[in-house]
């Protein structure tokens, strides 16, 4: 079998696939990322999963994401996941700015993108669907990570990140942890956090702005104001506190599973832990986690040796048109990551493939 995909369980996880495989009726949590365009080379896996693997599905399936995670996540969360998708990755690609773009002409692109693939009707969708519960991150932030000021606001970013540096925990002085939820159900993470967290009910009237804050980074677009349902005050991107998800997705005592569809076989915990290579997810957190991700491999083989990132908008400035054809060069690429998926949990050739977690 090729070897375009890993995969990697946490010790829980490891041992109900080695035992049964995988199955859709396993899942319960589906965890999704920031890293802005990394996404590109998991847009047909997702695909995959909720337009063919889970389109049979009536138990609800808890979505949780952050930034870029989250977005993805209200595309899929809709009766037509596929044609959603493929709106919003035109949308995404399209995207165009100036050669030094400020950060309203940033947020201004960013509110066309969700604008795009996000209608009236798309939200309304997203909080009837019958299964799909749409879950994501914000952060709160406090003084001075709330003012729009360049010079403050950096202060403020340096001296949340020498904090996280020394305890992650410390991050609680700096930003309060925002959770939108869908309201049908909620999710099993609903009580669990080692920050204070907040818990803002989604609605046709907060989903849009919610999801814009979400993704909303420091520096580089405005923060969100005025979210109806939460705390006065200004949110910005959820990818500071949860850049990749380490949070205690379920009860210990739940016998399911928590797929996290990833574009890296890293699990960062915060956007500030980018560079500190010591640190790690909780493994208790990860015990009943299955990370998938393109292999090194897969990767080496991509236009470039890389998936897209953000740098891409530097590399590629005023040269949208070779951005664009890298990006969809990569997507058309990852189709092979959804069929080498499907072809590995109905074989059941992943009790084979799978391996352990190591932190």
């Amino acid at each position: 079998m090729p070897n375009n995909l890993v995969f990697l369980a946490g010790a829980k996880a490891y041992s109900f696939i080695k035992e049964k495989g995988l199955h859709p009726e396993m899942v319960k949590v589906i965890a999704g990322a920031a890293g802005g365009p990394k996404w590109l080379v998991l847009s047909h896996l997702d695909q995959f999963l909720f337009s063919t693997w889970f389109k049979n599905r009536s138990e609800p399936l808890f979505l949780i994401g952050s930034s870029i995670g989250a977005w993805r996540f209200a595309a899929v969360a809709r009766p037509a996941p596929q044609q959603s998708i493929e709106r919003f990755l035109a949308a995404y690609l399209g995207q165009s700015y100036s050669i030094r773009p400020t950060r309203q002409e940033i947020t201004r692109e960013t509110s066309r993108i969700r604008d795009t693939y996000l209608t009236e009707s798309g939200i309304q969708e997203i909080l009837d669907h019958p299964y799909l519960r749409l879950n994501f991150m914000a952060v709160r932030c406090k003084w001075p990570n709330s003012a729009e000021n360049k010079i403050l606001l950096g202060a403020g970013l340096l001296g949340a990140a020498v904090s996280n540096a020394l305890n992650r925990k410390l991050l609680k002085f700096f930003f309060e942890r925002t959770l939108f939820y869908h309201p049908a159900t909620p999710p099993p993470f609903f009580e669990k956090s080692e920050f204070t967290l907040q818990k803002v009910p989604l609605d046709k009237d907060n989903l849009a702005s919610a999801l814009l804050a979400s993704g909303s980074i420091p520096l580089v677009m405005s923060g969100i104001t005025g979210i109806k349902g939460s705390r006065n005050g200004v949110y910005r991107d959820g990818g500071i506190i949860d850049y990749h998800m380490d949070i205690p997705f379920l009860n210990n005592t739940d016998e399911k599973i928590v797929l996290f569809p990833h574009y890296s076989e890293r699990i960062i915990p915060g956007w500030l832990d980018k560079k500190l290579k010591w640190r790690t997810p909780q493994p208790s957190n990860m015990d009943q986690v299955l990370l998938v991700a393109p292999s090194q491999s897969f990767v080496n083989a991509l236009p470039f040796k890389k998936i897209p990132d953000r740098h891409d908008f530097w590399t590629f400035s005023q040269k949208d048109a070779e951005r664009i054809n890298y990006w969809k060069t990569v997507i058309s690429q990852s189709a092979i990551l959804g069929h080498e998926f499907i072809d590995a949990v109905e074989s059941g050739k992943i009790k084979d493939l799978v391996k352990p977690m190591v932190f």
